[in-house]
């Protein structure tokens, strides 16, 4: 039996006519599942093109905006530079005035003979001693002016 079965008959059987007929059945799923995926293929291929031209998009609104932003920011810069440079030449102004109002303090306080007055101050600042958290200052003479401003003895 091994032989028959391993064997092809010279006569066509029914059984050989069988093959044929489920081969065209078999056929008809296949080209409909062909179809099938061709057509999802289409949809997906329609479906990334749509994703590829959202992100496009997308990407030209980001480099919009963020163009945008560096300009505002370039603004914002150089008006604070502006303004920085501005404060910058008020306060050498400032600082100019105060040196200024302060040798016209000075030439007036030495005309008027009292530049030992400022050295006293200045005197009685150095005397100052810081004790722990408290600070004690050192007891200052008191001076007696006259109506010329000089001081007056006793």
């Amino acid at each position: 039996m091994a032989d028959s079965d391993s064997s092809p008959s010279s006569s066509p059987s029914p059984t050989a006519a069988a093959p044929l007929s489920s081969k065209k059945e078999n056929m008809e799923p296949i080209g409909s599942k062909i179809a099938e995926l061709s057509e999802s293929r289409s949809e997906l291929l329609t479906r990334i093109q749509g994703l590829k031209q959202d992100l496009q998009n997308w990407r030209s609104k980001l480099d919009t905006q963020v163009k945008i932003y560096r300009d505002d920011l370039s603004e914002l810069k150089k008006s604070l530079n502006v303004e920085v440079e501005q404060l910058r030449s008020e306060f050498k102004e400032l600082k100019t005035t105060l040196q200024q109002q302060h040798e016209d303090v000075t030439s007036s306080l030495k005309n008027l003979g009292l530049q030992d007055l400022s050295e006293a101050a200045k005197g009685e600042a150095q005397d100052t001693q810081i004790e722990g958290n408290t600070e004690v200052l050192a007891p200052t003479p008191t001076l007696n002016l006259g109506e010329n401003g000089k001081e007056i003895s006793h």
